[in-house]
């Protein structure tokens, strides 16, 4: 993928105009538009359905107060495109570092650096935040509650990390075997399902082992498999599929999705949800493949249009200018939420029951409210994100640069998994999340992203002195 030197400090406005007339006709633009959904739609998801109340430890969701809404997570749950995107540009990123002599490495190296720099401001700011709360006590109890919640999302990055660092092994795997790799990804799945699942039975059907042990092996599956489904982009197979085929796609993900949640197995809700038994995401299961198809369907019937608008100059400069900081909005969008709460709650905001015609008509009030709070952290923090997009010059990792590449991956990977199940409070009471077989508390978890972002830091003086 190409990156252009562009100055981070200059206008927001005037370097995405610079960037979108400086786009190669080659790009696909249409995979940055849905990168840029992708992000936004899960941000929009999270303020429409929060139920916020002041103090913001009594905030519930809307979807467990409204369970008929569950339905519009199988539209408005769009993660799986930003992982199936995901491969198409990773897979490009890794032919384009080959075609320049360079390796794995410096193509892991590249990736990791985009993510290193907003992820490190905001780890930084919160868990400075929640040791400000634990030894202010009282107040501060709140400030810990909220940095734990706050952390949640994090899980998405170092799933995402992950991947990406094994990217370059399933490409090869894909150019070996094509579409086996998906279906054997996505019966994986289905298997590490009938594992986990309590043992009971499904008219008549016994299922389940209660092994809920092998439940994360899904986070590798699963994602694994929408990543794989942008290599088939990638390589052109699946714009080459004709518009019955992509309908007939769409129709079968819908189709699965159905018959897994009236299966009395799986809940309607592609979002986890509090007081379920069972979660669609935390691991993800066999309703997230059938949810990626579904979406993956609808996308690629959608892109003949989307993509001839994304000619207009106007459009592709919004998309460019919404990519440049997307990883800052999406890891911010949450303490814009709680900024909001916090400002006009207890300055009398009406808080009528969810569900009602009070309720929908403030949405469009509460969400702007957010909006507007984002927009300010985006002014302060964006520049930060963008210098990750500059080039960085030239100079190829050896052998040392190799190993502290995919250390930085690996570490970063295990600290945001660990900081997301077991919180950024780290004078707070112990709290305990297992990943990949390892026992982290919120200290060893932050320990993990510092080393990961030292590697991180380490390669790219390596390169530099290339």
């Amino acid at each position: 993928m190409t990156t252009l030197a562009i100055d981070p400090a200059r206008p927001r406005r005037s370097r995405a105009a610079e960037l979108a007339a400086a786009t190669p006709s080659s790009r696909d633009r249409f995979v940055d538009l849905v990168r840029a959904v992708s992000i936004v739609a899960v941000v929009l998801g999270h303020w429409l359905m929060a139920v916020p109340a002041w103090p913001p430890g009594r905030s519930t969701n809307a979807l467990a107060e409204m369970p008929g809404l569950a339905v519009l997570t199988w539209v408005l749950q769009v993660m799986p495109l930003f992982f199936v995107v995901g491969g198409y540009a990773n897979a490009r990123s890794i032919d384009a570092v080959h075609r320049k002599g360079g390796s794995w490495a410096d193509y892991l190296a590249a990736r990791v650096r985009r993510l290193v720099r907003p992820t490190a401001l905001f780890v930084i700011a919160w868990a400075g935040l929640a040791t400000a709360g634990s030894l202010l006590g009282g107040p501060g109890e709140l400030l810990q509650g909220v940095a734990r919640a706050i952390a949640q999302p994090l899980w998405f990055l170092g799933v995402y990390l992950a991947v990406v660092a094994l990217a370059p092994v399933m490409l090869r795997l894909h150019r070996r075997l094509g579409i086996a790799v998906p279906v054997a990804l996505a019966t994986g799945a289905v298997l590490v399902d009938v594992a986990r699942l309590d043992p009971g039975s499904v008219h008549g059907i016994p299922v389940g082992l209660g092994l809920s042990f092998l439940g994360p092996l899904n986070f590798l599956f699963v994602w694994l498999f929408a990543h794989q489904l942008g290599f088939l982009y990638a390589d052109g197979r699946m714009t080459a599929w004709s518009r019955p085929r992509l309908l007939a796609l769409a129709g079968g993900g819908l189709a699965a999705l159905v018959a897994l949640t009236t299966s009395a197995v799986y809940p309607a809700s592609m979002v986890g949800m509090p007081g379920e038994p069972f979660s669609n995401m935390n691991p993800p299961s066999a309703c997230i493949v059938a949810l990626t198809i579904w979406l993956t369907g609808l996308a690629m019937l959608a892109r003949p249009a989307l993509s001839r608008w994304l000619a207009r100059p106007r459009a592709w400069a919004a998309v460019v200018a919404a990519n440049s900081t997307i990883m800052t909005v999406y890891l911010w969008h949450l303490t814009a939420m709680i900024a909001a709460v916090a400002i006009l709650f207890p300055l009398g905001f009406p808080t009528p029951d969810a569900g009602t015609g009070a309720w929908w008509a403030l949405r469009p009030v509460w969400v702007a409210a957010c909006a507007v709070l984002l927009l300010g952290f985006v002014k302060v923090l964006g520049p930060a994100e963008r210098a990750g997009l500059t080039r960085t010059g030239a100079g190829r990792l050896g052998a040392t640069g190799a190993v502290l590449a995919l250390t930085s991956a690996l570490a970063l990977a295990v600290g945001l998994l660990g900081v997301a199940g077991a919180g950024l409070d780290v004078l707070g009471p112990e709290r305990i999340a297992t990943v990949a077989g390892l026992k982290i508390d919120q200290v060893s978890a932050l320990g993990w992203c510092a080393a990961g972002m030292a590697a991180a830091l380490a390669a790219g003086r390596v390169r530099r002195r290339a």
